[in-house]
């Protein structure tokens, strides 16, 4: 049970600083960087419920993020013409620039507490 924990803190600490330097350096936060590092490295565009899988967040959750990252100019959705309920969502030229320039923070802390 003590690993647990203690895997549960790493996490958490991980994260929250994930959170606090991606916002002070590029603005997003740790899921947005998630979704748009997913979206940059997909071969084209997504289904929104596959990247919801990807970033592990609700369905629910991921429609707000990928709205905010749409109204950002970040991302864009569109219908799927054969499934007219399917949203694909793209990255953007803005979007993929974010995601370069947040990559090398994100790193810069995986390897400062992960080592």
């Amino acid at each position: 049970m003590q690993e647990w924990h203690e895997l549960l803190a790493r996490y958490s600490a991980v994260f929250g600083t994930l959170e606090c330097r991606l916002q002070e350096n590029h603005g997003i936060g740790a899921n947005e960087f998630e979704a748009l590092e997913r979206l940059a490295t997909c071969d084209f565009k997504c289904r929104s419920a596959d990247l919801t899988g990807a970033i592990h967040l609700s369905q629910s959750a991921t429609s707000r993020l990928v709205a905010r990252l749409e109204k950002e100019g970040l991302v864009e959705r569109a219908l799927c013409d054969v499934d007219r309920r399917g949203i694909f969502v793209t990255i953007t030229d803005a979007g993929r620039e974010k995601y370069l320039a947040a990559k090398r923070t994100h790193r810069e802390v995986l390897t400062e507490i992960l080592g």
